[in-house]
C-alpha cells in the first residue's frame, strides 16, 4: 500500500499505514507511538485533537517535498509535542486544538520546556515550524513567531602570528604549496576558485598582478594580488612553466579541490594551526579587509558575495575583538 494509504481497522477506527509499513491508529496508536500506552479514556479532548492533528501531519510529512533529515526533524517535533500536551499539557491546555489562542499559549508552553532543558535556540525554532506546519494542516496558524537568533559574529580569521605561521610552513614545504596558500590568503579565493585558476588566469609582474577568478553561477571576478603573493606566484611558475593549462599541477594531475584542501591541512598541521581548512584562509582575507578600513561593498566585490548582507557578517564584533576592546579600555582599571 502506497504511503498516506489507509484502510478500516476490525473496530471500525481508521488505520494509516506509514512507509515501512507499520499501522497506527488515528488517536490512541498515535499517541501510543509518543507516550507509551494510553488508556481510551486519556485520549480525550485537547489530547484527541492531537493525536488527530499528528496523523495528519505524518501523512503529509510522507508525501512532502522535503529532505528525509528534514522529515526526519519534523516527525520527531511533533511527536515530541503530543507526547508533552498528553503527559502534562492537556490539564494546562485543554484549549490547545480549539483556538489560535490556546493553540500559542500551548506551543508557548512546550517551547518554555524545551529552553529550560538547554535546547538550542535553532533547534527549538525548528521545533516551532514542525509543529506550526502540523496546526497549519488542522486549519490553526500559530501567532508566535520564531525566536531570534542572533547573527554570528566576526568569521573564524586567523590571527596575525598564526597567519605568518601558515606562510612560512607552506614556503618550507615548496613553490606550489606556499603559492597555493598565498592566492587563498591574499585573494580570498573559495576553495573551488582556486582549484579552478588556469594560468592564463594569472597575470603577474614584480610590480602588479591580478588573478580572475571563476565563481559561483559562473561569476568572474578580477582581484588583484598585493606583493607577497605575487612573489610567491612568481617562484612557482619559474618553476611550473607558463604554459597553458591548470595552474596547480600533482603528481597524478591537476589538483582538485580536495587536493588543494590536503595541501591547506597539512600546512596548518605544520604551522600548529590544527584542522586549518581553506575557507578560514578566505575569512582571514575578509577580516583583514575590513580591519585595514574597506567598506561592504568592497568587501562585497572581492569576496564575490551575491548579497551586500553577507559581506556585512565581516562587520559584525567578533568575541575575541571585543575582549581586547574591553581590556584594552578597562585593563588599567582597579
Amino acid at each position: 500500500m502506497a504511503a498516506g494509504n489507509s484502510r478500516t481497522g476490525d473496530g471500525g477506527e481508521v488505520i494509516a499505514l506509514r512507509p515501512d509499513a507499520e499501522p497506527y491508529t488515528t488517536a490512541a496508536g498515535a499517541l501510543a507511538a509518543v507516550s507509551g500506552e494510553l488508556s481510551a479514556a486519556a485520549v480525550a479532548g485537547a489530547v484527541a485533537d492531537a493525536g488527530r492533528a499528528l496523523v495528519d501531519v505524518e501523512r503529509h510529512l510522507d508525501r512532502a517535498a522535503l529532505s528525509a533529515h528534514t522529515v526526519r526533524a519534523y516527525r520527531r517535533a511533533c511527536r515530541a509535542f503530543v507526547a508533552w500536551l498528553a503527559e502534562r499539557g492537556a490539564e494546562l491546555h485543554p484549549d490547545a486544538f480549539a483556538d489560535v489562542i490556546g493553540a500559542d499559549a500551548a506551543v508557548s508552553a512546550w517551547r518554555r520546556s524545551r529552553l529550560d532543558a538547554r535546547a538550542s535556540v535553532a533547534t527549538v525554532n525548528q521545533e516551532r515550524a514542525a509543529v506550526a506546519l502540523m496546526y497549519e494542516l488542522a486549519g490553526l496558524r500559530l501567532g508566535i513567531k520564531a525566536l531570534r537568533v542572533a547573527p554570528p559574529g566576526e568569521p573564524d580569521a586567523l590571527e596575525e602570528r598564526e597567519a605568518g605561521a601558515v606562510e612560512r610552513a607552506a614556503a618550507r614545504r615548496g613553490a606550489r604549496d606556499r603559492a597555493i596558500v598565498a592566492v587563498l590568503l591574499y585573494s580570498g579565493a573559495r576553495v573551488e576558485e582556486c582549484a579552478r585558476l588556469r594560468v592564463e588566469d594569472v597575470a603577474v609582474t614584480a610590480r602588479t598582478g591580478t588573478v580572475r577568478l571563476h565563481g559561483k553561477r559562473d561569476q568572474v571576478r578580477i582581484v588583484p594580488i598585493p606583493a607577497p603573493a605575487r612573489a610567491a606566484l612568481l617562484d612557482y611558475l619559474a618553476e611550473r612553466g607558463r604554459h597553458d593549462g591548470p595552474l596547480w599541477g600533482g603528481q597524478r594531475g591537476p589538483l582538485t579541490i580536495s587536493g588543494i584542501t590536503q595541501v591547506v591541512l597539512a600546512v596548518g598541521e605544520d604551522a600548529g594551526v590544527a584542522d586549518l581548512r581553506p575557507h578560514r584562509l578566505r575569512h582571514t582575507y575578509g577580516t583583514r579587509l575590513r580591519r585595514d578600513g574597506a567598506d561592504p561593498a568592497q568587501v562585497q566585490y572581492l569576496l564575490g558575495h551575491a548579497d551586500l548582507k553577507t559581506a556585512g557578517r565581516y562587520f559584525r564584533a567578533g568575541q575575541h575583538e571585543v575582549a581586547e576592546l574591553v581590556e584594552r579600555v578597562y585593563g588599567d582599571g582597579v
